[in-house]
């Protein structure tokens, strides 16, 4: 099987910054997108950003600008970097990751979730 373990979170001040990081472990054949998700009580997950396998990245436009995903392949980790953070952007962050565990078999596997909270 396949872990997701997320760290980086807590409080910040607005305009601060935070890195999010997530890292993959066990039976991994491969990894594919990579995804930062967001979720505050009582609202669906929202899609954040997204980086391919190839590099290519996208964002939401709440947060194009001031947030950066990148990856590292041999860590098998995908970070989210956060700059002039907003009290609207206190949430939970979770990491979704397509992963071959199996040599013929891909699903996404999720991060535990960690709490960003943005606030004086």
């Amino acid at each position: 099987q396949v872990q997701l373990v997320e760290s980086g979170g807590g409080l910040v001040q607005p305009g601060g910054s935070l890195r999010l990081s997530c890292t993959a472990s066990g039976s991994i054949y491969g990894i594919y997108n990579m995804e930062w998700y967001r979720q505050v009580p009582g609202k669906p997950r929202e899609w954040v950003a997204e980086i391919t396998a190839l590099g290519s990245t996208r964002y939401t436009d709440s947060v194009r600008g001031r947030f950066t995903i990148s990856r590292d392949n041999n860590k098998k980790a995908v970070y989210l970097q956060m700059n002039a953070l907003k009290p609207e952007d206190t949430a939970v962050y979770f990491c979704g990751v397509d992963v071959r565990w199996e040599v013929d078999t891909v699903n996404r596997f999720w991060g535990q979730g960690i709490q960003v909270t943005v606030s004086t």
